[in-house]
């Protein structure tokens, strides 16, 4: 549930304001330890830890990862810079914490209750009394106000969207604060709950905009102790740190040090950690799971290798087209790129034909469209877009299936023939247009991304079979990063991970406002009506089958306007790391996503 749209705070008029708290009036709700989507938490208010934890792990040791690329900022929750995503997982905290057995379900942190009504038009948060940043100081009131604003007001596009959604923020009481919605949307307590809450006097008289390499001051479990851009940084446990006894954080945030140093590209890295200098990789390749862990420290028990099963969706993994640009508008053309896409030669030649394809954003879910005709409530809801929608949203779509050979001659004559259609044919070895218009376009990738650059090559070679010489631009982290913030690209790698609660944050991933606000996630410029109304649709379900429903018909409608080649997904984690560092017998069902590592990690001797 990461949240948001782009825009300043606009307070409502009064009188809106007093309607949606006549509204409220009826009765009176109560606080709670914690709010779920739909029902009750699982878990009872004087429970001893989350399910997924062990409760009495050890706490001491390190934990070494390694990145590529590098980092100019330490602040995460702003548009400019590239800051290590570390700072925000560790050092600062927000109101609820998320439960990764339930999708749905936040539990207090910072505060110790949350008050909502059945109507969800409004949500109070009680702050804890022991609640303090990292220099000892409270967490006040005015500390949740005024990260409540700032982050609407200047930091990065995922917070405006909730900001534009409260009508007004009070103080209720001394460690009490409350929010007034303008619109219906039953996940706001929710987003809100997850809003991260800074220190407000470290930016007294300073730019809360501007890049820099001071840390925001917060309520984390650690604290920056050493960085250099390029290099490391490192995170250390804060011994003071307030929650250390909660409930809620029991048998989490075990290391005393947490470092991540950085390589210039993916191989660097696990030759790093075939060194012994880092000591946890997460292998994303699994031909190379199978084939390239034969070194000594595998073969004498100091390196073990874990495989992490999961129940979360595929998201998207794959290369976007921009439909910004005037080549890629029509989806015949799209569809045609599809086509000439050998994913099935791909897979073997780069994973031993192991990963399973991403059939769409959804898929491996519950929550996935499915390829057949839509039927029932979400064909109900498609409906009214017929006009709208690309072909196969309601008859059904499905990726296509090669022969596996290098030629994949049947893709390759419907891509020639799909590219006929949108008004492109091959004139002396050239796709071109009737003005004999050559159809080109630049793949824009980023240093380091071996990977790609293999996936990209097959590919390019495929294109030529049709006359179609794509150019390969690789630049370095921080030009890609600027570029694709601008949307200047024709197409490059787009990666979305979803979740099995799913909300406000798919506008930012495919909302129409992502066309021309820079930074956000839409990378291809989708602009659907359809893709609107099912995230309207899934923001005010009142049950978890409407829910259900709702995200199925969006799945279908991103899956069948064919935005990107999709390519695959691994449906466990892959995890080598030092015998000494272990995790819990209990997995949650996200798996080893957010939450696990190294959160519910420990050291032992």
């Amino acid at each position: 549930m990461r949240k948001q749209n782009f825009g300043a705070l606009r307070l409502v008029p009064a009188l809106l304001a007093a309607g949606v708290l006549a509204c409220a009036a009826a009765a009176e709700p109560t606080p709670r330890h914690g709010i779920a989507m739909y029902g009750e938490p699982a878990l009872a208010p004087d429970f001893i830890a989350l399910p997924q934890v062990n409760p009495d792990a050890p706490k001491g040791g390190r934990i070494v990862f390694g990145e590529t690329g590098g980092f100019d900022s330490l602040n995460p929750f702003i548009l400019k810079g590239r800051a290590p995503w570390g700072v925000a997982s560790f050092t600062v905290e927000t109101l609820l914490g998320r439960a990764w057995d339930e999708p749905f379900t936040l539990y207090g942190l910072l505060a110790e209750s949350v008050i909502t009504d059945e109507a969800r038009t409004h949500v109070e948060f009680i702050l804890r009394e022991s609640a303090r940043f990292a220099d000892g100081s409270p967490v006040t009131v005015e500390d949740v106000i005024w990260s409540f604003h700032m982050l609407g007001e200047k930091g990065a596009p995922r917070f405006h969207a909730a900001t534009q959604k409260v009508a007004q923020v009070v103080q209720t009481g001394p460690r009490s604060v409350r929010f007034d919605f303008a619109v219906a949307d039953r996940e706001l307590p929710l987003i809100l709950g997850l809003r991260p809450i800074l220190k407000k006097a470290q930016w007294d008289g300073r730019d809360f905009a501007a890049s820099g390499l001071e840390p925001p001051m917060g309520s984390g479990p650690y604290v920056v102790a050493a960085q250099e851009p390029g290099r490391f940084i490192t995170f250390r446990r804060n011994p003071d740190w307030w929650g250390k006894d909660l409930p809620y954080n029991r048998g989490q945030h075990n290391f005393d040090e947490i470092r991540f140093d950085y390589f210039s590209d993916a191989n660097a890295v696990f030759e790093a950690f075939k060194a012994g200098v880092i000591t946890s990789f997460r292998e994303t390749s699994a031909a190379r799971w199978a084939t390239a862990y034969d070194f000594d420290r595998v073969a004498s028990g100091a390196v073990v290798k874990s495989e992490i099963p999961h129940g979360r969706p595929s998201g998207m993994s794959g290369l976007a087209f921009n439909t910004r640009r005037p080549v890629f508008t029509d989806w015949r053309v799209r569809e045609a790129l599809i086509q000439a896409f050998n994913f099935e030669f791909i897979n073997t030649t780069l994973n031993g034909a192991v990963e399973p394809r991403i059939a769409s954003v959804f898929s491996n879910a519950p929550l996935a469209g499915g390829p057949g005709p839509a039927a029932g409530a979400v064909r109900d809801l498609l409906l009214p877009f017929a006009d709208s929608l690309p072909p196969g949203a309601l008859e059904g779509y499905a990726l296509p299936a090669t022969d596996g050979t290098a030629a994949n001659r049947a893709g390759i004559r419907r891509a020639i023939a799909l590219m006929a259609e949108a008004g492109w044919t091959v004139q002396e070895g050239q796709m071109k247009d009737a003005a004999g218009t050559p159809f080109t376009f630049e793949i824009l990738l980023p240093q380091g991304a071996a990977e790609m650059r293999a996936v990209v090559n097959i590919y390019a070679a495929a294109l030529d079979r049709m006359g179609i010489a794509p150019r390969v631009a690789l630049v370095d982290p921080a030009q890609y990063q600027a570029r694709t913030a601008a949307y200047d690209f024709d197409m490059t790698p787009w990666t979305v991970a979803v979740s099995l609660s799913p909300g406000n944050e798919q506008r930012l991933y495919w909302g129409r406002f992502g066309v021309e606000a820079p930074g956000t996630r839409n990378l291809p410029g989708i602009d659907s009506p359809a893709v609107e109304a099912m995230i309207d649709r899934m923001l005010t379900a009142t049950d978890p089958a409407d829910f259900t429903a709702a995200v199925q018909a969006l799945d279908r409608a991103l899956t069948a306007g064919r935005y990107a080649i999709p390519l695959w997904f691994a449906d466990r984690g892959r995890i080598a790391h030092d015998s000494r560092l272990r995790y819990p017998d209990h997995l949650p069902v996200y798996g080893d996503w957010q939450g696990f590592q190294p959160e519910v990690w420990w050291y032992a001797e």
